[in-house]
């Protein structure tokens, strides 16, 4: 990537065009789209579609529309969002077969709970106690999907399975954050009572440990940064026997979405931890150590992204995509998503720069001028995804972010005719985090209230 020295008023006017046309799409997807066969997931020839698997986009197809009211104050969005999560997102709530918790229901309840903290939304006793609950519940259903591996340590498992770790799952340990600020208690077998923050800090520990490389030897294929899409461990005894991945390239490669789930949960966290006192961690975990490893992890995957995207900040969709070795200089070059070659991922690209911009404003909080990189890091990547090769100015697509990717393995994105793959394609997780991107980098600009996932009513314990 070739970092520039841009600022986020710089794209301010860019951000307000895109909200104008993510109005447009919004009425367009929940106008058209058919519920009864799941949540919308990615598009084909411009148009969402459903896919079976899990609905685990429903809270980003939901929550796009909160953020477009909390954007622009078109109350609209307000009107359908409240309308839509109270009749389809309860079931989510204690969905026990998915991973997903905190992509569905932060999306909704918690920027809603949010709006209500900033004084945007009223406050009344019966919303605020359902919201709240919403996700208090949600956070222990989340907690509960738990594998121990020994010592204290463990990780949420995927829906592939006791056995399964994914680099995904990183970015909703939110759902369980957001549960203990509240307050929740939550207890297992003779009521025991399980911390919902020690808990999110055992998992992210267990995937920075196995799920990220530092270029320390662990393998021949160790390069730092570098990050597994899944680690799988033998549940008997807990020991980790292999990496591996469902969605991208090879185990020994970098698929680039999880990288970005990585990035951005990352940072995250270490927002999250930094602001807690020492005294709320458990006897096992010391604040400072914590931080320690989480800040290790994320400028290791922060670092990896800037040396393997293009110039303009758009990875290709894996690391380790076969045609890449085809390409004269596939880093040196402003990205190309029609090459018919390899596929970039816009989605990665705007999950990315959302982790690289709190990334860099939590280095420079501790002092560390260098965090500046990350932050006009951040801000390159958003301009581009702002430019008119990638944000979609037809009003009859109802994708807002183009060439985003779904599952390049099992070939399930749309390839125009006459091209050997696929582009021109939106995703729900994509144009979802393009809009929370936006509404960050909005708010710097403006100087209005830093965007946070635990800015919520209750105090954080």
């Amino acid at each position: 990537m070739k970092i520039k020295s841009v600022n986020a008023a710089d794209l301010l006017p860019a951000i307000r065009r895109m909200w104008e046309l993510s109005a447009v799409k919004i009425r367009s997807i929940d106008a058209a789209m058919d519920r009864s066969q799941g949540a919308p997931v990615h598009t084909v020839a411009g148009r969402y579609q459903a896919k079976g698997w899990t609905d685990w986009t429903q809270g980003f197809e939901f929550g796009s529309a909160v953020l477009q009211f909390d954007a622009t104050g078109d109350e609209h969005f307000l009107d359908m969002a409240l309308q839509r999560i109270r009749h389809e997102m309860p079931t989510h709530i204690t969905h026990f077969g998915v991973h997903d918790h905190g992509f569905n229901q932060i999306s909704t309840y918690g920027n809603l709970l949010r709006l209500i903290r900033e004084g945007r939304l009223p406050a009344d006793r019966g919303t605020l106690d359902y919201y709240q609950l919403a996700l208090r519940c949600s956070g222990a259903v989340q907690a509960h999907r738990w594998t121990a591996i020994g010592e204290g340590q463990g990780y949420i498992h995927s829906f592939n399975g006791p056995h399964s770790l994914f680099i995904d799952t990183l970015r909703t340990l939110r759902i369980l954050l957001v549960a203990h600020s509240l307050g929740h208690v939550m207890k297992d077998e003779g009521d025991r009572v399980v911390s919902l923050l020690d808990r999110a800090v055992a998992h992210a520990r267990t995937t920075a440990r196995y799920c990220v490389f530092y270029g320390e030897g662990r393998d021949i294929y160790d390069v730092r940064g570098r990050t597994a899409h899944e680690a799988i461990f033998n549940i008997k005894n807990g020991d980790f026997r292999c990496i591996g991945t469902q969605q991208g390239y090879s185990g020994f490669s970098t698929w680039t979405r999880g990288l970005s789930w990585a990035i951005c949960g990352f940072a995250e966290l270490l927002e999250y931890m930094a602001q807690l006192s020492p005294s709320a961690f458990g006897p096992g975990n010391d604040k400072a150590k914590v931080l320690d490893m989480m800040d290790q992890a994320a400028a290791a995957v922060c670092d990896f992204y800037i040396d393997h995207t293009t110039l303009d900040g758009i990875p290709y969709w894996d690391t380790g995509a076969p045609g890449l070795a085809r390409m004269a200089d596939p880093y040196g070059v402003v990205s190309d998503p029609a090459n018919d070659i390899e596929p970039v991922d816009s989605s990665a690209a705007a999950i990315a720069a959302q982790g690289l911009l709190r990334y860099g404003a939590w280095r420079q909080s501790i002092g560390d001028g260098a965090g500046e990189r990350y932050t006009r890091a951040g801000l390159t990547v958003l301009e581009t995804l702002l430019g008119d090769v990638y944000l979609s100015g037809d009003e009859h697509h109802q994708g807002l972010v183009l060439h985003s990717q779904y599952h390049r393995p099992n070939g399930w994105d749309h390839v125009p005719a006459g091209h050997l793959i696929p582009f021109g394609e939106a995703t729900m997780w994509g144009d979802y985090h393009m809009r929370e991107l936006a509404l960050y980098v909005q708010r710097l600009a403006q100087q209005g209230p830093y965007l946070t996932f635990f800015n919520i009513s209750g105090e954080t314990r």
